[in-house]
């Protein structure tokens, strides 16, 4: 990224240097092969499943009945966070697969520089594990996985 000054405002923004595209096939809803999902870094795939989490909450969210913007939002702050992934995270657990366990646990471990004030640091840990495991599953197009332990998520939060 690099800087940028509007001259108008004399406030800095970051635009992206270059084009930003899908790797080459993909769609929005990937079907990348393994391999090239095990070239991320666990963080990456963290980033991604960031916002894979953070869009099925919302959508489950807007199909469940609640209308007003504000209580949306409210119940997606709720629901989207370090305490609350953690507490999912230990409902799924019984339920992944060796595989899926060890993308989970690479992701509970990776380095991170720094800890919301809202988390302790092992579920900022858990959520980023969880996180990871939903990039994951997300760029391998297995969305029927995604939904299954989705649904089990829900039962709890």
């Amino acid at each position: 990224m690099t800087m940028y000054s509007d001259t108008g405002t004399g406030r800095h923004e970051h635009r992206p240097v270059g084009t930003l595209t899908y790797p080459a096939g993909a769609r929005f809803a990937p079907a990348m092969p393994p391999a090239e999902v095990g070239a991320l870094s666990t963080l990456a795939l963290a980033h991604i499943g960031d916002g894979v989490y953070e869009l099925m909450m919302r959508t489950a969210l807007a199909f469940s009945g609640v209308t007003a913007a504000h209580e949306l939002h409210r119940e997606t702050v709720y629901r989207v966070n370090a305490p609350a992934q953690a507490r999912a995270v230990e409902h799924i657990l019984p339920a992944l697969t060796p595989e899926e366990l060890a993308v989970y646990k690479r992701g509970r471990n990776a380095k991170v520089n720094s800890v919301p004030q809202h988390a302790d640091v092992s579920e900022y840990h858990a959520a980023t594990g969880l996180e990871a495991l939903f990039g994951w599953l997300w760029l391998q197009g297995m969305t029927e996985r995604l939904e299954a332990l989705f649904g089990l998520i829900t039962e709890v939060l």
